[in-house]
């Protein structure tokens, strides 16, 4: 009985050997890699498995999937190596064909997303640039019924695959063309229109229509021949450059069953390029909610404990980047680099919450990530999105280049439950949002009672929106308790700090300079209080100090300094400020020049002397804004 003891000792104590995946083999797979540290571990292999990829990029035929027996594996790039794990197939064998359209066999491969030498190229659009306008009001006709303008749809596009994708103020809709009435100028989608998505004159545009393809850059997959043509730009060889389709929508998924205790634990990735995944839709399409609802995730993580995604980059994608949703915890994306994508960043969270705190989302980390050029397929999609999920820390990010909201916070409407609370905003740098796309957005956006929440030390600049609503800082429906300080925000086109309701919030030593319309809005009042703004520095050149509603007297306003580089007599909600004082608002505030050190270079610094250092205004540092390490390297 001695010897079976002794060899099960020596089995349960084998140190557990790096894997090595390399195109030159004996592994050559992600899943041949991944089953061999499940071999090791069947033969006692104990400890972090390292799995080392070599330099090559790695065509996923599956979606990789990790489960509870993956823990503890490090999937590591070689030492000077930056493997790329791709979801997308070449398309090779082109031939010219009529004028200047070029084609191939695309296999049985349906793909969205076409890439050329790594250029995102436009699936077939029309118009070109630009959007159609809808005629009159948002369509509320179930299915939906769009009323189109001269000949702007076409009857031919009926049943063909041609999609709609509407913007409706912050939420999108594609979908595709079931019957087109030219007289009535009338073309019927698949789905309903949602109540709470409308605008007068909605633009619009066409995806996938057979006869789209009409410009340089553009491709069309016919999906009855399997033949997919594309119009080359001009420099362009398509005997010699390289196609990739995007095929696989998801190329990571870590698959824990939380509700069953069966985590995915201590993942990490580190030193990854992960491209090439595809974006999805049903046979009928979508109407998003707000935020990009429907998008996928590149790498998503149910049930995943305590995983690292560090210095990696998901690039040229459908949806998301990255998912942790129900059940994970302790996640961490670090120095990492995520644009060009069809989708947002970095979503955490799910909208339902969960009684069961093995199927909650909370502390994770996001952090020194460098996040730009979004939305590409879903504009309503989110740089980084937290749902129903507490505790996380997003600080030292550099996001830009989207068309809704950069950081968004919260999933509760209103002054209900909310499982979203003590999250940390802090030392991020925003710019670049919106850009005219759509609507009713900001910089960072919350929504729902959040005890503990702080935004603080942010820099955030150029929120412009279509219509209403480009807001730096924008505590929407039942935002309440949270900590607004210490944030610069500047060149917002409806207003720096927008507050639609909430309760006992505090906005303290802040400065907005700059916003356009506005500089300050509250829209409702409550019998409660507000907020209590304090030792705020506000300075502009153009539009009102107070935009929409500062009906009652439920906020406190106190210590502040305000200056019209116009020289007008500022105006507080139609009041002067000896009248807004009398009344028992603005309490040791005052008007004048706050004296920044070179205001024309957006160094707000404050000279000595400053009126606002009087009044206990402590200087913002934005020396440690943004990542303080470079993203993906």
């Amino acid at each position: 009985m001695k010897a079976p003891t002794l060899l099960l000792l020596c089995a349960s104590s084998l140190v557990a050997q790096t894997i090595v995946v390399s195109p030159d083999g004996p592994i050559r797979t992600l899943a041949a890699a991944r089953d061999a540290a499940r071999a090791e571990r069947r033969q006692g292999a104990n400890g972090t498995i390292k799995i080392e990829i070599r330099d090559g990029v790695y065509f996923l035929k599956d979606t990789l999937v990790l489960t509870p027996k993956d823990s503890n594996t490090v999937w590591e790039a070689a030492p000077g190596a930056r493997p790329a794990i791709s979801g997308g197939r070449v398309i090779s064998g082109w031939k010219k064909g009529s004028g200047s359209i070029w084609t191939a066999d695309a296999g049985d491969a349906y793909f969205r997303q076409l890439f050329v030498s790594g250029r995102r190229a436009q699936r077939a659009r029309t118009p070109n640039y630009g959007f159609y306008r809808m005629d009159g009001a948002s369509p509320t006709g179930k299915p939906l019924r769009l009323h189109y303008r001269g000949n702007d749809i076409r009857p031919q596009w009926a049943k063909t695959g041609a999609e709609v994708i509407g913007l409706l103020a912050w939420a999108d809709f594609r979908m595709p063309i079931v019957s087109v009435d030219v007289t009535a100028h009338l073309a019927t989608l698949t789905l309903d229109p949602r109540p709470s998505n409308k605008e007068v004159d909605a633009r619009y545009y066409i995806e996938n229509a057979p006869d789209g393809l009409d410009s340089a850059g553009a491709w069309y997959l016919d999906q009855s021949t399997h033949v997919v043509s594309y119009w080359p730009m001009p420099g362009e060889n398509m005997e010699t450059e390289q196609v990739i389709a995007a095929v696989l929508v998801q190329l990571v998924r870590l698959e824990g069953k939380p509700e069953q205790r069966q985590f995915v634990r201590n993942v990490t990735f580190r030193g990854l390029q992960f491209e090439h995944a595809d974006w999805s839709m049903d046979s009928k399409g979508y109407a998003d909610t707000q935020a990009a609802v429907p998008a996928p995730a590149a790498i998503e993580g149910i049930g995943a404990l305590d995983t690292t995604i560090e210095k990696c980059t998901v690039a040229h994608s459908g949806g998301y980047a990255i998912f942790f949703g129900r059940g994970s915890k302790r996640t961490r994306v670090l120095a990492s680099e995520l644009f060009d994508l069809g989708g947002g960043g970095i979503k955490l969270g799910e909208p339902k919450q969960f009684p069961d705190d093995d199927e909650q989302n909370y502390d994770n980390v996001v952090a020194d990530n460098h996040i730009h050029d979004l939305g590409l397929v879903y504009a309503p999609a989110v740089g980084v999105w937290v749902l129903q999920s507490g505790r996380n820390q997003i600080v030292h990010n550099h996001i830009h280049d989207l068309f809704y909201t950069a950081i968004s916070v919260g999933w509760t409407w209103g002054y209900g439950p909310n499982q979203s609370k003590g999250n940390v905003i802090e030392y991020n740098c925003i710019h670049d949002i919106g850009k005219n796309m759509l609507s009713d957005m900001g910089g960072i956006y919350t929504l729902g009672v959040q005890p503990g929440t702080r935004i603080r030390n942010n820099l955030i600049h150029g929120i412009s929106s279509f219509t209403y609503g480009g807001w730096g800082i924008y505590p929407d429906e039942g935002s309440s308790e949270m900590l607004i300080e210490n944030n610069i925000v500047y060149d917002c086109k409806s207003a720096g700090f927008h507050q639609h309701y909430g309760r006992n919030n505090i906005i303290r030593n802040n400065i907005w300079a700059f916003n356009r319309e506005n500089q300050l809005m509250r829209t409702r009042a409550e019998p409660h209080l507000s907020f209590t703004f304090e030792r705020n520095i506000v300075y502009f050149d153009e539009g009102r100090l107070l935009g929409s509603n500062w009906t009652g007297d439920q906020y406190v306003m106190k210590d502040n300094v305000y200056f019209d580089t116009r020289g007008r007599n500022i105006l507080f909600a139609g009041q002067s400020f000896e009248q807004w004082k009398a009344a028992g608002r603005d309490a040791g505030s005052i008007i004048a020049d706050p004296l920044f050190v070179n205001v024309s270079n957006f160094d707000f610094s404050l000279r000595p002397g400053s009126p606002a250092l009087k009044l206990g205004f402590h200087p913002i540092d934005l020396t440690h804004v943004g990542p303080r390490v470079s993203a993906g390297q």
